[in-house]
């Protein structure tokens, strides 16, 4: 099958769709035709199953709440985490873009579709090392992604008419060219098998990053975490396997920075899995300890979620097995145990604001009850020699040494019984920090021992690295055209979202911000409908 489009966009994900929209809201007349490997249903991409935490700048909800931010003060800590190196010219000026320009293009046209945020502003990625976020910036979305994804698409779908074309099953192969210029693409359609072509006056590659393909992934593994685990879970879509890379590449088109990834270093398998490898990405509880595969606390600096994820990631992957342990006790559990994304926070999801807030305060356990009915990876027991037990039983061979984390474990609960006055323990001083933002408050418990028989019964995690974001890739300008090594665009041919690491091929360097990227896909696709309707 041949056919013929004015502009193509490749991948149905948030980029895309946001992109389509726009151009249409903006008076585009053109046709446009959106492609995706997978079907109807999954139209929206991974965005719909997500959290949907993003990063904003100085908003009214961080002034309401006390916060003074500034583009510059943002900026600051983008460069901190960043670490950008002297060539990175496009990736610096899509960050610095990003800072000026997120809150306007994106939160204020989320807010533009009738969507809202919680109105507590987020505390994530302070820094480790180095600064990170110096100030709550994290918005998370009311609905969570998946309702910002259903206005999308149902506005989308009011206005499309036959002016936007939906070609689903379509799985992109190649690109064509002609004279050096990008005049469409070849593929099959997953669905029947039937080859097609189809030339386009605009192509726009938005198809996501590298994630789910994992011989990829480790392929550009950073050299600086040591060998890639022989096991990792897929937190993205095996579709996300960067095959539009590697055909820009072969164009000459510049693709940069694969090794800067962000994954996540608590998985655990999906129970309901829909493909290989298949996980859920935990947000780890802070007041657990986190012990390697003998049992041993994982140090010399604790490891602790809210500070640097890439940190966290790093010292797992460096592990002598493929996973690690979180042992706590349920009270721990039922206050700050959660999962990253829109199933698992329902209410929120849903919109259920009275029952989220109920399920909050009351430390509702229904998620821990839920995750240890359904998943093999919670294991509880009544005492400490019962959950080594089962631990062991859970692996290839007996690792956990129970005499081993009984001392962990007891020297932990030992310090926080000193008091205030004496404790002395990075973990315990990092949850004192933590608790001071009422955000934080509310999910951090307060001195709590893990072997406290009050608290009961034990609780093990067994987790793993998970696959998720790719922070580099296809570079571009900051009017989304692919460029050449030569640093020139490549004619008619352009990338937005996670396919062009959220813009300029990296344009969060080594470390993100965290809440950059459904941001990052908005932001792209609205300057890129800019760019193409002038």
């Amino acid at each position: 099958m041949t056919d013929k489009t004015d502009i193509l966009i490749i991948g149905g994900g948030i980029a895309g769709v946001t992109l389509a929209l726009d151009l249409l809201d903006r008076g585009e007349t053109r046709q446009i035709t959106l492609l995706d490997a997978q079907g109807e249903d999954a139209l929206g991409g991974l965005a719909k199953s997500a959290f949907g935490g993003m990063m904003f700048v100085d908003t009214p909800l961080q002034r309401k709440s006390g916060i003074r931010d500034s583009p510059d003060r943002a900026w600051a800590d983008w460069q901190n985490f960043a670490d950008f190196g002297p060539e990175d010219n496009w990736p610096r000026a899509w960050g610095r873009y990003y800072v000026d320009q997120v809150t306007p293009q994106v939160h204020d046209w989320i807010r533009a579709q009738g969507i809202k945020f919680l109105p507590a502003v987020q505390w994530v990625e302070r820094g480790l090392f180095q600064p990170g976020n110096s100030l709550p910036r994290y918005h998370v979305l009311f609905g969570t992604a998946y309702h910002l994804m259903t206005v999308l698409i149902d506005r989308l779908r009011a206005q499309a008419r036959q002016q936007v074309r939906f070609r689903f099953h379509h799985r992109v192969e190649s690109l064509i060219t002609e004279n050096n210029d990008v005049i469409g693409v070849t593929g099959r359609n997953n669905a029947t098998g039937e080859a097609f072509t189809l030339t386009a006056t605009t192509t726009v590659i938005a198809t996501g990053g590298i994630g789910g393909n994992h011989a990829k992934v480790r392929n550009h593994w950073p050299k600086n975490w040591g060998k890639a685990p022989p096991r990792m879970l897929n937190g993205s879509h095996p579709s996300a396997d960067g095959h539009l890379h590697d055909q820009v590449a072969q164009l000459g088109g510049q693709v940069t920075h694969l090794d800067k990834m962000w994954n996540y270093a608590a998985g655990i398998a999906h129970p309901q899995a829909t493909f290989p490898n298949h996980g859920l990405s935990l947000v780890p509880t802070r007041s657990s300890l986190w012990l390697d595969h003998e049992g041993r606390r994982i140090g010399p600096l604790p490891l602790v979620t809210g500070f640097d994820t890439h940190y966290l990631c790093k010292q797992v992957a460096r592990q002598d097995q493929p996973w690690t342990w979180q042992v706590m006790n349920w009270k721990i559990a039922r206050r700050e145990l959660a999962i990253s994304g829109a199933a698992h926070n329902p209410d929120l999801r849903d919109r259920k604001m009275i029952r989220f807030l109920a399920k909050l305060l009351l430390k509702d356990d229904g998620l821990v009850r839920q995750m240890v009915a359904e998943s093999p990876d919670f294991i509880t027991a009544e005492n400490l020699p019962e959950l080594a037990q089962k631990m062991n039983q859970l692996t290839d061979a007996p690792h956990v040494d129970l005499d081993l984390m009984t001392r962990q474990i007891s020297a932990y609960d030992q310090n926080l019984a000193c008091g205030a006055k004496l404790q002395n323990d990075d973990q315990i001083r990092r949850l004192h920090h933590l608790r001071q933002w009422t955000g934080d408050r509310l999910r951090t418990c307060r001195d709590q021992q893990i072997l406290d028989p009050k608290a009961g019964p034990l609780l093990a995690i067994r987790t793993q690295l998970i696959t998720r974001k790719t922070l580099g890739g296809i570079q571009t300008n900051l009017d989304c055209a692919v460029l050449d090594a030569a640093g020139d665009a490549i004619p008619r041919l352009y990338a937005i979202g996670e396919a062009a690491g959220f813009g300029g091929g990296g344009a969060s360097g080594k470390k993100s911000l965290e809440g950059t990227f459904l941001a990052g896909c908005v932001l792209t696709a609205r300057r890129l409908a800019e760019v193409l309707t002038k």
